[in-house]
């Protein structure tokens, strides 16, 4: 073997070093965001695993690819297990919510509510419910990771959901009907969803929804509280005299 062959050899085993040195750092990046995103994914679970009663203020902005974003906002109180009430107060007035078992979108300037069962929403309101149930991201989400986003503040990180398929989104085998069980909804329509986590203390910042078609959905908390005095009768809804209601089952059958 002559001297330029013994060079080239060289070079060779050189490059295979580095190759294998740069699988082996991407390997352990990998590990590394893999249990990261576990670790936060378990603070935020565990943050909100024992509350039985939640509150806070909520901005929600909705945009629909170049057109102007439509911003609302009001004040949304969960109870355990899986009550939740959205009431939107600027620009108008709305509630959404949910009781357990249906989940009710009342628009009193249209006199109208639509009622649907939890199972058959695919609003992604819903599974926020599990804030107090059985928290569990994994029910949700095929794949979590944490990824940079540009402006999110110090001491915060941005989980990334990708959704299971309708047919794998479904409570474990094991769970029951008892206090805690909350229904998953029957429809997955989102391609991914953003958490931003405080990751020292597990609190939700906020939820990014996107949709197919250029559709996003931003939900941002703020001033939560917990172990409020939220009676059960405030996630229940009586429609008002005179309001009609719209079977949402139907309307989600016609559209399909």
């Amino acid at each position: 073997m002559n001297l330029q062959q013994v060079g080239r050899n060289a070079i060779v085993a050189i490059i295979l070093v580095a190759v294998c040195a740069g699988l082996g750092m991407s390997a352990r990046a990998a590990k590394d965001s893999a249990d990261s995103a576990k670790a936060i994914a378990q603070l935020l679970e565990e943050h909100y695993r024992h509350a039985q009663t939640l509150r806070a203020v909520f901005l929600e902005r909705y945009s629909a690819g170049p057109r102007e974003a439509r911003i609302e906002s009001g004040t949304v109180y969960f109870r355990r297990p899986g009550r939740m009430r959205w009431e939107y107060e600027a620009p108008e007035k709305k509630l959404f919510l949910a009781d357990g078992k249906s989940v009710w979108f009342y628009v009193p300037a249209d006199r109208t509510v639509t009622k649907a069962p939890v199972k058959e929403s695919s609003d992604w309101r819903t599974p926020l419910a599990l804030l107090t149930g059985r928290a569990n991201l994994s029910r949700l989400c095929s794949r979590i990771d944490v990824i940079d986003q540009k402006n999110t503040p110090p001491g915060h990180a941005v989980l990334r959901c990708l959704p299971k398929g309708e047919k794998d989104v479904k409570p474990p085998a094991n769970s029951t009907s008892g206090q805690d069980s909350t229904e998953l909804p029957g429809a997955v329509d989102f391609t991914e969803v953003l958490l931003e986590v405080d990751s020292s203390s597990g609190e939700l910042a906020s939820v990014r929804i996107r949709q197919a078609g250029g559709i996003e959905i931003e939900y941002r908390f703020g001033d939560w509280q917990e172990g409020l005095p939220l009676p059960e009768d405030m996630f229940q809804f009586h429609p008002p005299a005179g309001v009609a209601i719209v079977d949402g089952s139907a309307l989600n059958n016609a559209s399909h």
